[in-house]
């Protein structure tokens, strides 16, 4: 009996259908050519027009890293990469990068950016040219920077923002001349601060903004005049019922009081937009929660482990973590297995704008998994990072775009 295509199938489920009765048709990996007739490339693209606007299953060529990849961020055609790694891996070779690094979005090439950072890079972010980074460090390309530096995101060389920082650095965001601080920060520059900062841009000066929480920062969201705040804190500028997920003002730093969700457990990571806030939860197994800008539960889907990551690209909503299933419905046992069955999403899943699960399910491996991902509506694509060595059967090392 011949296979009988459906809207919603898979542009890989519909090429594997194609090829099993019209085996002389060939398709080769992306970015190479695509031998076929018109009737199938037309049938492709409708395949493509009903996989709920996900982007492709499988990654495109690039480098792999010889260490974990912790911080992922475009800027135009560029994905910038940092993390534990000390060398890049380009057809089998090694490159040094010592934790930082650059990719050509386009082509996956990499390129010659190569600053050097003494100690792990955990998060980065771009404005005005310049790459913002965050993490362990001591030094940045020789020069003593504390935690935080900025580098041209053009030459690599290390500007002159400089501050003593008591602490860990988990998280930047920038927005309006801003850029935002967040992790478990006791102070700047011998200035008390209780695990935020805000610097003005490009000068670099801290700022009086003494937004506050209890405890760890582990993500930040810039959108309008509000910085959506995520970790493990129990208050935020000292406000009961502002457990994990709260929302203050990027100028004053004052609690927006109408932003009240019911965040479950530690938020790792978060992404905002006009349509509201989402985040990445672990604890009880894991979740990704898409929140109203009043802080009400639009939808949350369920994974056997942490959601560590997440984007938002065309209305869909791609998550990562070290989960290997996505639970059938919000019930899961105090270990995280799912009560009422589950599907296979190793590492990765997208959810759509109703949340539900779309079929984009490129399998990854490992333990840890995905620990960030980043977007770039203007090329349609997804980058991510972690500890992963393998993704949709090939190897890409720590490193993946889509």
């Amino acid at each position: 009996m011949k296979p009988t295509w459906r809207p919603g199938m898979g542009v890989a489920t519909t090429t594997r259908m194609l090829k099993s009765v019209m085996p002389f048709f060939t398709t080769t990996l992306p970015g190479r050519a695509l031998t076929c007739t018109m009737a199938l490339g037309v049938v492709i693209a409708a395949a493509t027009a009903a996989s709920a606007g996900t982007v492709a299953g499988r990654p495109m060529a690039g480098p792999s890293f010889n260490g974990p990849v912790h911080a992922v961020v475009y800027s135009g055609t560029t994905v910038f990469v940092g993390g534990s790694f000390t060398a890049a891996v380009v057809d089998g070779k090694k490159v040094a990068r010592q934790r930082l690094a650059a990719v050509d979005a386009r082509t996956g090439s990499l390129l010659p950016w190569a600053p050097t950072a003494d100690a792990t890079v955990r998060t980065l972010a771009v404005s005005g040219g310049v790459v913002y980074v965050g993490g362990d460090f001591s030094s940045v390309s020789g020069k003593r920077r504390d935690s935080l530096a900025g580098i041209s995101a053009v030459s690599a060389s290390v500007t002159a923002l400089k501050h003593n920082i008591s602490g860990q650095v988990n998280a930047l965001a920038v927005g309006g001349g801003r850029l935002f601080v967040g992790g478990r920060i006791t102070a700047v520059d011998g200035k008390n601060r209780a695990n935020l900062a805000r610097f003005s841009l490009p000068a670099g000066t801290l700022a009086t903004w003494a937004a506050r929480t209890d405890d760890t920062v582990n993500a930040l969201a810039v959108t309008g005049n509000r910085l959506y705040v995520g970790g493990r804190f129990h208050k935020a500028d000292d406000v009961r019922a502002t457990l994990r997920l709260a929302a203050v003002d990027t100028s004053t730093g004052e609690l927006h009081t109408g932003f009240r969700p019911a965040a479950p457990s530690a938020v790792y990571a978060l992404t905002a937009d006009s349509t509201g806030v989402y985040a990445a939860h672990g604890g009880q197994g894991g979740r990704a929660v898409r929140y109203s800008t009043t802080g009400a539960t639009k939808w949350s889907r369920v994974f056997d482990g942490d959601v560590q990551a997440i984007t938002r690209l065309d209305g869909i909503t791609y998550v990562g973590g070290h989960f290997d299933v996505a639970c059938t419905t919000a019930r899961n046992t105090a270990r995280g297995a799912c009560t009422d069955g589950s599907v296979p999403r190793v590492k990765f899943a997208a959810i759509d704008g109703k949340g539900q699960l779309s079929d984009w399910a490129p399998q990854a491996n490992g333990v840890v998994g995905v620990r960030a991902l980043t977007a770039s509506p203007a090329l349609g694509q997804i980058s991510a990072g972690g500890d992963f060595t393998v993704v949709a059967g090939r190897s890409n090392k720590r490193f993946a775009a889509f």
